[in-house]
């Protein structure tokens, strides 16, 4: 990243709640305000008057997260009121997003220090409705806010098609040539992961407080290929999507804490990882999960690294179909062990708000247990990848010795 360098400091998440679970009873704003409030906390020597901004994704944005849901948050969580909010949408990277801008942000020297994440209730959404079309008419439908397309476009259904996630998905099964076995494998893999990272106490560190909910709700200790392979397919026979090889609909929150060099001496900070950059990409809406490759590979010509410079990998998990589809584009093994090495979002969920926060989350832990890198890659719905790169943060040589 070019500019001055910016550097993960610290951060929370919520557990991650199971639809209509040990969340569902929290407000959205009240459920981002968690995570913020207790990173507060953790630093008393911050004065939190000296936070510049408060970046956080959120992909919904019809219900109780509507109106600045960042805003709203951080003035709950009991930031001062000078302190200012703003919530970013790039749907399932909305997350990745807060801390990519919040990174640009303080490398171009807009800022010092800034909290950026993210959130979702997907158990809250609501239903809405639009307005009549003309007075007395009868035509309005009731749209689901949860997950999906709502209120389409007929130009956009022409041009590009309103596939759901799980067809875009299909289609990339179905492009790659991906078996229900491997995808069920890759599945199984993921909840093994998570359990074991869960066993080692590796999400310890990530948990804020949440009364009543003490760890992630999604993963199912009890899955096996059996299991997984007895699962009917979503979109009917001939199909290969699962509820077993997907992510689920789940609620979270998510908060980093990101700071200049200068802010790092400041406020004594302890550096865990480094930004080195965030890219962007585009492709076509029905193979939407394919995003992550022209977004790795645009970060990477930037950044003039190759995928074998970085020693830890996370890439959302969507589906499995979608993951094995990058991937398999990047060469990479089904089952590469620096690849979601502690699972990923079909074992722990995926509160699309959140969830790439969460990511940056698990590889700046990666980092301060002793990894050098990190690439970070999500899919986005409506045809977008994106990809942030992390290191590790090295000593800093002005403040060497200084930092607590």
């Amino acid at each position: 990243m070019n500019g001055r360098a910016v550097f993960l400091c610290d951060g929370l998440r919520t557990p991650f709640g199971s639809f209509r679970g040990g969340l569902s009873g929290i407000r959205t704003d009240d459920l981002a305000a968690l995570p913020l409030r207790q990173l507060l906390v953790r630093h008393p020597n911050l004065d939190a008057a000296a936070i510049d901004e408060v970046i956080l994704g959120c992909a919904n944005q019809a219900g109780e997260d509507n109106r600045n849901v960042a805003r709203m948050a951080l003035l709950l969580a009991g930031l001062p009121v000078s302190v200012p909010g703003v919530t970013v949408n790039r749907l399932c990277a909305s997350g990745l997003e807060a801390v990519g801008q919040a990174a640009r942000t303080i490398a171009l020297g807009e800022a010092e220090l800034i909290l950026a994440g993210g959130v979702e209730s997907m158990s809250r959404a609501p239903y809405v409705m639009a307005k009549a079309s003309q007075n007395l008419a009868r035509d309005q439908q009731l749209e689901d806010t949860t997950l999906g397309w709502r209120m389409i476009n007929p130009a956009m259904s022409a041009s590009y098609g309103v596939d759901s996630m799980a067809q875009t998905a299909e289609n990339l099964a179905r492009e790659f040539a991906i078996a229900r076995e491997d995808q069920d494998a890759f599945a199984l893999r993921s909840q093994l992961r998570a359990q074991r990272a869960q066993a080692a106490g590796r999400w310890t560190p990530e948990l804020a407080f949440v009364e009543g909910v003490a760890a992630d709700e999604q993963p199912r200790p009890d899955t096996s290929l059996a299991r997984l392979a007895a699962l009917a397919p979503i979109l009917g026979m001939g199909s290969s999507i699962t509820a077993g090889n997907a992510s689920g609909l789940n609620d979270g929150a998510c908060a980093l804490l990101l700071a200049s060099e200068d802010a790092v001496s400041r406020w004594r900070l302890r550096p865990m990882a480094r930004v080195l950059g965030m890219a962007s990409a585009g492709v076509a809406p029905r193979t939407m999960g394919i995003g992550p490759v022209p977004a790795i590979h645009k970060l990477l010509s930037r950044l003039q690294l190759k995928l074998d410079d970085f020693e830890r990998i996370e890439i959302n998990e969507a589906f499995a179909a979608q993951v094995l589809s990058v991937t398999r584009s990047l060469a990479l093994p089904d089952d590469a062990e620096h690849v979601n090495a502690n699972g990923g979002a079909i074992a722990l969920g995926h509160p699309l708000g959140a969830s790439g926060a969460r990511l940056v989350l698990t590889a700046m832990h990666e980092l301060d247990a002793g990894a050098k890198s990190a690439m970070i890659s999500m899919c986005v719905g409506v045809g977008q990848g994106v990809a942030l790169a992390l290191k590790a943060p090295g000593v800093l040589p002005r403040f060497r010795g200084q930092l607590g």
